[in-house]
């Protein structure tokens, strides 16, 4: 069992946890960066997280969702007060509604991960800031203690199992509900390179560029929220041509960008839903995590273009963006 002491402080109003692991400390660190590795022990074993978004940085924003053994749903969210990589950060913590909005009628509290070195791996120290008495003693009461043993007791294997989060794997899907697809692959490069690559259209003509045999004439990018961006993609041989267009709804340079998709051209029908696609960048070791949360209208749709083998045009291009980034 990591969890090495666990202290309540009525009159400071804290609840304090330090676990102890045999990693080191940026190995420790990715396992909350990464939101494919957090998910697996954010939540009791009986009550699994899926994390939708998770925006590593200050005033950036987590969510998730745990389901229970009968299929009951508990939402949370995180708000990002402090970010300093490898060593800490701060997160307001509280439960929301399905819709995401805070659900104001349960405690929300603030919470400090202090992450240092020992002489035999890494250690993470949780300090959870309550409002007042009664609200440490609800959530208490509500199995918040037994639950942080339990979650905390899986970090261990996460930490072990090195290679399903290296850096030279190919690009993989998670279907994370009837609507929503996670794509997820390490970009070797900086979270800088990798935002000026899908930003920059003399780099993006470069890469995005799916399978071989094929140009990008057009690259119309969208910087400012409102815009719109196009692009348009040929053969090489003058034959197929098809494209895409949206609009940008929010962005953060250089982690966090949300557009619209709406795809067009031969083969593709004129009334062709359009989906909500999320970017997230996150440094880690070995690079970039660049995941991309991909909203469908329904989960038919979702099949029909997984399908079409999307994620392996996606990793085409991805390892394509290696190249140019190490160029």
């Amino acid at each position: 069992m990591p969890i090495t002491s666990i202290h309540k402080d009525p009159e400071a109003l804290t609840l304090t946890v330090v676990a102890d692991f045999a990693a080191p400390l940026q190995r420790l660190w990715d396992a909350y960066a990464d939101p494919r590795q957090l998910e697996r022990f954010w939540g009791p074993p009986s009550y699994p997280a899926t994390f939708t978004r998770h925006d590593m940085l200050p005033g950036g924003r987590s969510a998730y969702a745990m389901v229970g053994p009968e299929g009951e749903v508990s939402r949370g969210y995180w708000e990002f007060l402090d970010v300093k990589a490898p060593y800490s950060f701060e997160v307001r913590d509280g439960f929301c509604h399905p819709d995401g909005t805070p659900n104001t009628e349960m405690p929300s509290m603030r919470m400090v991960f202090s992450f240092e070195a020992t002489g035999s791996g890494s250690r993470v120290t949780t300090t959870t800031y309550f409002n007042t008495v009664e609200e440490l003693a609800q959530l208490v009461e509500m199995g918040m203690e037994e639950g942080m043993r339990q979650a905390m007791g899986q970090i261990d294997g996460v930490l072990e199992d090195l290679r399903s989060f290296a850096a030279d794997l190919p690009a993989a899907a998670q279907v994370l509900s009837d609507t929503t697809v996670r794509v997820s692959r390490v970009i070797r490069g900086s979270v800088e390179q990798v935002w000026s690559a899908h930003h920059d259209p003399t780099l993006l003509t470069q890469w995005l560029l799916g399978p071989d045999g094929w140009s990008m004439p057009t690259c119309e990018v969208a910087s400012e929220v409102g815009q719109v961006y196009r692009y348009v993609w040929q053969q090489d041989d003058g034959g197929t041509s098809f494209g895409s267009t949206g609009e940008l709804l929010e962005v953060s340079a250089p982690h966090r960008a949300v557009t619209t998709e709406r795809m067009y051209g031969d083969g593709i029908p004129e009334d062709a839903p359009s989906t909500v696609n999320e970017l997230t960048l996150t440094p880690v070791d070995g690079g970039t995590l660049l995941s991309l949360l991909i909203t469908y209208p329904d989960a038919t749709t979702r099949d029909i273009v997984l399908g079409t083998g999307m994620v392996d045009g996606m990793e085409t291009s991805y390892a394509r963006l290696e190249g140019v980034l190490a160029g």
